[in-house]
């Protein structure tokens, strides 16, 4: 996966790289698609969800430039995967999922993975995690039709933002807090489930 999918595809980081290749993808994959838990496509888990596909995660690590002191927020849990990869690059992970099933079987897989830097979170991701910020990343792991408000207000200065914009096909976009203002930049096409929001919190 780590040769082929990643490596291949441009993916440089060698901390993400080695991650990567530690952590078991195949325990984040439901029964049913074991088989294909390696290969470089996105998989169901359920309620509508998937996990990305290895090279997305890869390359949406990248690009937040982790390092190890970091705090990273993390918007869409669902299997867990990501945030178990960020876990082993920074320092703490808060990750939130708006579907209680799915966020309390991550919780659940995390805990019994060893993983006691990440705090999972049944709630809004469209409102973040607004005790704990500051975070020094951001990353959204389902696409909203615009960049969340409350998103950009928890990003720390010089923190990094990943996230997919738009409806139906979408661009991965990379946002950088300066003093001065946001920068955009715009990377990948990509195809993410839509970003589920509540009824209550919409902004």
């Amino acid at each position: 996966m780590v040769e082929d999918q990643l490596r291949a595809r441009g993916i440089r980081d060698r901390a993400v790289l080695a991650t990567m290749t530690q952590v078991p993808r195949h325990k984040f994959v439901l029964p049913s698609f074991q088989h294909l838990a390696y290969a470089d496509h996105p998989l169901p888990i359920g309620f509508d969800q998937t996990i990305s596909q290895p090279y997305i995660v890869g390359y949406m690590t990248e690009a937040a430039e982790i390092s190890p002191e970091d705090k990273v927020l993390e918007i869409g849990t669902g299997s867990g995967y990501q945030a178990a990869i960020l876990a082993e690059l920074s320092r703490e992970v808060y990750t939130i999922e708006i579907i209680p099933e799915l966020a309390a079987r991550a919780r659940t897989l995390l805990r019994d993975l060893g993983y006691t830097n990440v705090h999972v979170r049944t709630g809004d991701g469209y409102a973040g995690w607004r005790e704990q910020a500051p975070f020094d990343a951001i990353l959204v792991t389902a696409a909203p039709d615009h960049v969340p408000q409350a998103l950009v207000e928890q990003l720390a200065v010089n923190g990094r933002m990943i996230i997919p914009l738009g409806a139906g096909e979408q661009e991965m976009r990379v946002i950088t807090k300066t003093t001065a203002g946001l920068i955009h930049r715009s990377t990948l096409l990509v195809r993410f489930v839509p970003l589920v929001r509540s009824d209550t919190a919409r902004r």
